[in-house]
């Protein structure tokens, strides 16, 4: 399935829709549009294999550029919005682009990357929307002239995203492409999609940045089974309960971060809104601490299902809600792949035993331009890893602790800061929180929490006390913070997950 097979037998269904605009773009519409674009690329000499990329917020045509970029097989490479010049500048570069799309709102930032590249090789420089700037060409004048029907050579391409790099700089992920023809096979998260009952008419809600792994592939994959897909240009939490309500949503993908911001809502906002439309939805990214999965279970029923992978597509887990509230903090059992605990010397370690998480028989993978991140993440033996931390039970459930970079080590003794998280965020007067170590002339390290309060007036001293009597009360005394600093607002990225290289920086000469 794709667009072009449901803009046949439904032109005028909407393919997208955007959440705060309302504007429309039905599959007919999408169908045409990515063709032109296709044609347009072949002109100007990218076949199959070459490299595009996306330098946009969430935008009407954002969907439209990613899909002409999959079925003329290309690689193609989303870049976050919120990047400077040189810091897209050096993923434009890296991951070989001939063609970069950008729009109005980020055009002086797109022209700065594309001066800074060190060795130019785009082609081809598009602008949407607005007065193209010189050595750009206006999207829609440039695509418009294009034909309307698909490219002779049609064919899958994939994406080649960049980790987010909070722990250094980011790399790109390369899966192997094989160039089937359209349409086939259906794989990865398309029939995830159909086993949580999404088909066409569905309404899928993606509420993040579609310059990510998950927004990006689960929005494409619910089109392709003829879903609409309803775009949120920035995630809030009233305005996301909105929607659900307005458009009869019936799907979606979540972070955990989002759920928290929801059930943080007054009781009467949270419950001025009808979401019965909802059959299904998802959460990934970021652990979910156990009080907000058991949250959002009650509020929502038990439609919440978690996924447990990566952008390289090493091996997935999945639980539903039953098997949530039976086992409290796990991310499922495997459906793709098949996880083993390792030690820090390759020895599988025991049930219940924590260390890094390995899968075989997952997807293969490279990081772009880097053999040895590549060979560190693998073992050879067809083993992968993204170096997260965690321990298996008895019946094959997954349970993690935390990523191995963000564990603390303080007099020798192993503190995973998920756990102190999870219970802070708890507390009714924490809006979000961070913890991490601080260096500390005895002991190493010691454990800090940095709390962004639900009321910026609550912060101080006597708050401070409260959050680490809360702690003591349900932690071992080595896991919790020795103390709390406040900000206003924590270095959160569009996906949920905590930058803590920017938090560890405050402190870390």
């Amino acid at each position: 399935m794709h667009p072009a097979a449901i803009a046949a037998e439904a032109p005028q269904r909407p393919a997208i829709i955007m959440g705060a605009t309302g504007a429309v773009t039905t599959f007919a519409e999408l169908d045409e549009r990515s063709n032109q674009l296709a044609h347009l690329i072949r002109s100007v000499g990218v076949g199959r294999g070459g490299s595009l990329a996306i330098f946009a917020e969430n935008h009407p045509r954002f969907l439209e550029v990613a899909w002409a970029a999959q079925r003329c097989g290309l690689s193609y490479t989303a870049i976050n919005s919120h990047l400077t010049a040189e810091e897209a500048a050096y993923i434009v570069d890296d991951c070989d682009a001939s063609i970069v799309v950008s729009t109005a709102r980020l055009a002086a930032v797109a022209t700065a990357a594309c001066s800074a590249l060190a060795t130019p090789k785009v082609q081809l420089r598009l602008l949407i929307g607005g007065d193209p700037p010189p050595d750009w060409l206006s999207y829609e004048a440039a695509v418009d002239s294009q034909p309307r029907s698909p490219v002779a050579d049609e064919c899958e391409g994939d994406f080649m995203l960049y980790s987010s790099g909070t722990t250094g700089r980011p790399k790109g992920i390369r899966r192997a492409m094989t160039f089937p023809p359209l349409g086939q096979p259906l794989r990865g998260v398309t029939p995830m999609l159909q086993g949580l009952g999404l088909h066409a008419g569905s309404v899928y809600l993606t509420p993040a940045p579609l310059y990510h792994a998950a927004p990006l592939a689960w929005s494409m994959g619910a089109q392709r089974l003829g879903a609409t897909v309803v775009v949120m240009e920035h995630f809030d939490a009233e305005a996301c309960l909105d929607l659900i309500d307005r458009h009869d949503i019936t799907h979606g993908q979540f972070v955990p971060t989002m759920f928290v911001r929801m059930l943080k809502l007054a009781d009467d906002v949270r419950a001025g809104h009808d979401l019965s439309s909802l059959v299904a939805v998802v959460h990934a990214a970021a652990p979910c601490p156990v009080d907000v999965k058991r949250a959002m279970i009650d509020w929502w029923g038990p439609i919440v299902n978690e996924y447990y992978s990566s952008t390289e597509g090493a091996g997935i887990t999945w639980i539903t809600s039953a098997e949530s509230l039976e086992r409290p903090g796990s991310v499922g059992r495997a459906i793709a792949g098949q996880p083993v605990i390792l030690d820090d010397d390759g020895r599988e370690l025991p049930i219940g035993e924590i260390g890094t998480v390995w899968f075989r028989g997952g997807m293969t993978f490279e990081y772009h331009n880097d053999p040895l991140k590549t060979a560190e993440a693998q073992d050879g033996s067809g083993r992968a890893t993204v170096g997260d931390v965690g321990y298996l039970d008895d019946d094959g459930y997954l349970f993690l602790t935390d990523r191995k970079a963000f564990m603390i080590i303080s007099g020798g003794v192993n503190i995973y800061p998920q756990e102190a998280e999870n219970v802070l965020i708890s507390h009714p007067k924490v809006f979000d929180v961070g913890v991490i170590g601080v260096p500390d002339t005895e002991m190493g390290e010691t454990v800090k929490a940095v709390v962004q309060p639900v009321r910026w007036t609550d912060a101080g001293p006597e708050l401070e006390a409260e959050l680490l009597a809360h702690c003591r009360e349900h932690l071992a005394a080595f896991k919790c913070p020795r103390s709390i600093d406040f900000d206003r607002e924590l270095p959160r990225l569009d996906t949920g997950k905590l930058y803590k290289q920017e938090l560890r920086a405050r402190y870390w000469p």
